[in-house]
């Protein structure tokens, strides 16, 4: 027996077409996922889709469950929650989370799915990958209590970040944007807000998040002598220019790296990525999660709605592309 649907490639860069596929019959280890949700992750997903992915990292842009290559024709995502249709008992009628990309269904490897929680809605569970890098980035430069901490960059995971922050004891948490609109969520995630011009120096750690020349400049400006801003920008073939004079070594200034392609060395050893995955659903139980979700739309208007967020055009943080039937 064989399965229709359809998914989403990038045929070139900007322009993005539904196609359909026919789906094989699942092995004995294998499960058939109908999707539900999918969600956009826009800070890595828009540099995809303009064809931004330098040559050096297309090895290392790879989604688990990517065809086609960099920078086209390619199928990307990671953000992927469904039911299971066909597959072990166990997991057939569970909703799951999966590092799959926007397509309707799909068979994959039954470990290539973690079950989704009881009382966290499918709709949010999209967030899991975004989660899972904040709690990769916090593993990284873990906070001590009574820390100053900025987290530069209002976006998916600078929010998600913050959200997380929020939860630790005596750590004063404030969350840096351009957009004044970003104020609001801030207050909903618990955490102070302000523009990078009015932003509290003296900082132990800033994470940043903003993918700008200025927000890093900004994220050293803002540190206490000895402190460590924590990048989680991703450039993509952007040149990234920084004034590195000045008091940068007198106070001794740390910048260090965060990437979710490896559990952080701090957890490597006894966590993991299921682990890591699984701690992150775990936490979306908290719907304050849901100030994430800023939009959605239908998956046979993917291609229109990239385009738009590629521009600027279309605002948000995670936006929700929803299936038909639900």
């Amino acid at each position: 027996m064989t399965y229709d649907a359809h998914a989403f490639w990038l045929r070139a860069p900007g322009e993005g077409e539904i196609r359909p596929l026919t789906l094989p019959e699942p092995g004995p280890a294998e499960v058939l996922v109908r999707t539900r949700y999918s969600g956009i992750s826009r800070g890595t997903e828009t540099l995809v889709f303009t064809g931004r992915v330098p040559e050096s990292q297309y090895a290392a842009m790879r989604a688990p469950f990517q065809e086609g290559d960099f920078p086209a024709p390619v199928k990307y995502g990671y953000l992927n929650v469904g039911v299971v249709e066909v597959g072990p008992a166990e997991l057939v009628g569970r909703t799951v989370f999966c590092l799959y990309p926007h397509q309707t269904a799909y068979v994959v490897p039954a470990t290539a799915v973690v079950r989704v929680p009881d009382g966290v809605p499918p709709a949010r569970a999209v967030l899991a990958g975004t989660v899972e890098t904040a709690v990769n980035a916090l593993w990284d430069a873990p906070p001590l209590v009574g820390d100053r901490i900025t987290v530069l960059g209002a976006g998916m995971v600078g929010c998600a970040v913050a959200a997380l922050l929020a939860r630790f004891p005596g750590v004063r948490v404030q969350l840096v944007d351009t957009d004044p609109g970003r104020a609001p969520v801030a207050a909903a995630l618990g955490v102070d807000f302000a523009l990078p011009a009015d932003a509290e120096p003296g900082r132990d750690l800033v994470v940043h998040a903003s993918a700008s020349d200025a927000g890093l400049q900004r994220a050293l400006d803002l540190l206490a002598p000895e402190g460590t801003v924590l990048e989680l920008s991703w450039y993509g073939d952007r040149e990234v220019r920084l004034a590195l004079g000045g008091a940068f070594h007198s106070r001794r200034l740390s910048i260090r790296s965060s990437q979710v392609g490896t559990v952080a060395p701090a957890r490597r050893a006894s966590r993991s990525f299921a682990d890591r995955l699984a701690l992150a659903l775990d936490l979306l139980r908290d719907p304050v999660f849901d100030v994430l979700l800023t939009g959605r739309s239908r998956f046979t208007e993917l291609p229109e709605v990239l385009s738009r967020l590629s521009t600027g055009e279309l605002p948000a943080l995670c936006h929700v592309i929803e299936y038909a039937g639900e």
